[in-house]
């Protein structure tokens, strides 16, 4: 940031009184400009079908990572909730009318400054196609889905999660847990 959002004099690098880490601070006004992560909400679309579970996955047409596989999902609009959220970059991405469910996956990525939620999903009817986001779309049973070709960790994760309780309840019972999970930046090995 350099300019301040409500005088548009040059903002400085601080840590303002009373605070304990630096903001973008206008020293002219004294707005403090406050940076929070930002929410990427999405949903596990699920299509059941003669006891055997298939997963909607969408083929990114953008970057970052184009041509990946990933959960519809998003950033989160003002004004809108999260599940109204996950409902509209289901339909956005895969033009797919879902029920949502439960709350499955909360994802901390603190080096990117966002939190990833997706909610439990189930899809209303087969007629969706790949939105403008999406390359392609499509149903995956677990052992077919491109696990080399997922284009994030937190959807990785989520799938696993999603698959390891789906095979924990149809063996026991039980529920759906909610799965909380810190993503860290990988470290560069050095020679």
């Amino acid at each position: 940031m350099k300019f301040c959002s409500e005088c548009a004099h040059p903002v400085s690098l601080l840590i303002p009184p009373d605070d304990n880490r630096p903001r973008f601070v206008c020293e002219q006004c004294g707005t403090i400009h406050y940076q929070n992560p930002k929410m990427v909400i999405g949903s596990i679309p699920v299509w059941e079908e003669d006891g055997k579970i298939r997963v909607l996955l969408c083929k990114r047409a953008i970057e970052p990572r184009y041509g990946y596989w990933t959960l519809p999902a998003g950033f989160m609009e003002n004004n809108e909730t999260t599940t109204e959220a996950a409902l509209r970059e289901t339909f956005e991405e895969a033009g797919a009318r879902i029920q949502l469910h439960g709350l499955f996956s909360m994802l901390n990525v603190p080096h990117v400054h966002q939190v990833h939620l997706f909610y439990r999903a189930t899809l209303l009817d087969l007629d969706y196609q790949a939105g403008i986001e999406s390359l392609e779309v499509e149903l995956f049973a677990e052992h077919e889905i491109p696990w080399s070709d997922i284009a994030f960790p937190t959807v990785g994760h989520t799938l696993k999660a999603f698959f390891a309780d789906m095979a924990r309840i149809r063996a026991e019972g039980g529920q759906y847990g909610l799965h909380t999970e810190d993503i860290r930046k990988p470290m560069r090995q050095t020679d």
